[in-house]
């Protein structure tokens, strides 16, 4: 009790410390995105101890919106702030109204500024869905009461908000779209029940006055005789019941109404993916990263494919690690690529996704995936199947990936997957017939030397 005292205490000195933000987001000089917000984090993690904390903190000041992006029918914001945390959120236009998609909050367990003792030190990725939808073109959405996004050991509240994506002009707008919490309640105050109810009997309707009845009836003073009549006892013996009654040989027909099954309606079958083809630039505008794939995943026995068109992208380039963030309606999907300086890898995948039974967070970072040499690139045109962990897998098709080393823009020389490579079909045939020839050989040596055996028998 005084543990969860103590967390609303922490929790309301952060809502009054805490102030918005303001963020402007440009594309060619002009303002495409803005956001002035105020945002509260609250995570519980496990301690050296095996003790669960719980971290409560806000967006800090030095929080910058650099990596943002902003184009014609998806925008990203993307706050990078404090040791390694970044906060996101996507904006999809639809027609004549935009909305926010996704919310992924990436925190640092290594921070040992809010999360001291912590028993991971890894980046972890949450991801919510925002009730940010329909808020027309060219219009300000706006909301001062709080937002709580719940995922899993994270809380994100937002307060304070005023937003804008898909800006037209470079000038945030004047209008205001309220949030439905913001919206004045109707003032038309429904007047009090002023029904009159009508005392019990008051009915006015005028009832003729009758004189009351002074007639007394004589008491009834007939004397009933005493019954004398003796039944005389019932002597009737019955019988005892000594029908037997046959057992029931009746032998019921089966049931053999058909009942109709029950028709299962079949699971369509997914097309191929679309291929998408995804880059990231670092600030000066030079491409760094590369990646060309059509993407299916499987959870929890439900299967669904990533739309490259409706998917925001995201992500980083680095010395030794890069990368690669999509985010669509339904999932949020974080490749982590890693290298020796000899080699480049899939090191890490984390997977957030609304699915028909719920919503789950995936990540396995101990991959070994897409491996080719600095310099080059990984392709593989045939679809191939990765179980990710025992929930999830991931399908790819027409993949070409490499995320360090690009030079010029473009794809460099190519490592073929093992199922692309014909020449390894070679040496599998060669092996096979020399086998076989061996075999033939050794079969043709024994029956032979039991032919000379029993030529030679004793006489």
């Amino acid at each position: 009790m005084m543990s969860r005292c103590l967390f609303f205490f922490v929790f309301g000195i952060v809502f009054q410390l805490s102030h918005g933000i303001e963020f402007n987001v440009t594309k060619d000089g002009k303002l495409c995105l803005y956001a002035n917000l105020e945002l509260t984090f609250s995570v519980t993690y496990e301690d050296l101890d095996n003790q669960t904390q719980t971290a409560v903190f806000a967006l800090t000041d030095d929080a910058n919106s650099t990596k943002s992006t902003c184009d014609a029918k998806h925008s990203m914001l993307i706050l990078n702030f404090g040791e390694g945390h970044a906060f996101s959120m996507s904006f999809s236009k639809i027609e004549e109204v935009y909305e926010a998609d996704v919310v992924t909050f990436t925190y640092n367990l290594g921070d040992p500024v809010h999360f001291p003792n912590s028993k991971s030190k890894e980046p972890t990725v949450a991801t919510g869905f925002p009730d940010i939808k329909n808020i027309g073109m060219d219009t300000c959405y706006s909301c001062k009461s709080e937002d709580l996004i719940e995922s899993g050991d994270v809380n994100i509240t937002l307060w304070d908000v005023q937003m804008q994506a898909f800006i037209s002009d470079g000038n945030k707008s004047s209008e205001i779209s309220s949030c439905p919490a913001d919206q004045p309640i109707s003032s038309t105050t429904a007047a009090p029940n002023t029904t009159t109810t009508a005392a019990p009997n008051a009915t006015t309707t005028t009832i003729p006055t009758t004189a009351p009845n002074t007639t007394t009836l004589a008491p009834n003073t007939t004397t009933l005789a005493p019954n004398t009549t003796t039944l005389a006892p019932n002597t009737t013996t019955l019988a005892p019941n000594t029908t037997t009654l046959a057992p029931n040989t009746t032998t019921l027909a089966p049931n053999t109404t058909t009942m109709p099954v029950p028709t299962t309606t079949p699971v369509p079958t997914l097309p191929v993916p679309t291929t998408g083809n995804y880059s990231i630039r670092t600030e000066n505008g030079t491409v760094c990263l590369l990646a060309n794939f059509g993407l299916r995943i499987g959870i929890k026995g439900e299967e669904m494919n990533l739309d490259p068109n409706m998917a925001n992208v995201s992500g980083s380039c680095g010395v030794n690690s890069s990368e690669l963030t999509l985010a669509s309606k339904k999932m949020t999907i974080k490749f982590t690529f890693t290298n020796d300086t000899k080699k480049f890898r899939l090191h890490d995948l984390n997977i957030s996704v609304s699915t028909s039974s719920g919503n789950f967070s995936v990540e396995n970072s101990s991959l070994n995936l897409w491996e080719a040499s600095i310099g080059s690139s990984y392709m593989c045109n045939k679809e191939q199947t990765f179980n990710i962990t025992d929930a999830l897998s991931i399908h790819t098709f027409s993949l070409h990936v490499q995320p360090f080393g690009v030079n010029k823009g473009v794809f460099s020389t190519a490592h073929e997957c093992s199922v692309d490579d014909p020449n390894i079909l070679v040496p599998i045939i060669v092996g096979a017939a020399l086998a076989g020839l061996i075999l033939i050989v050794v079969i043709a040596y024994v029956i032979g030397r039991r032919k000379t055996y029993v030529g030679y028998q004793t006489l």
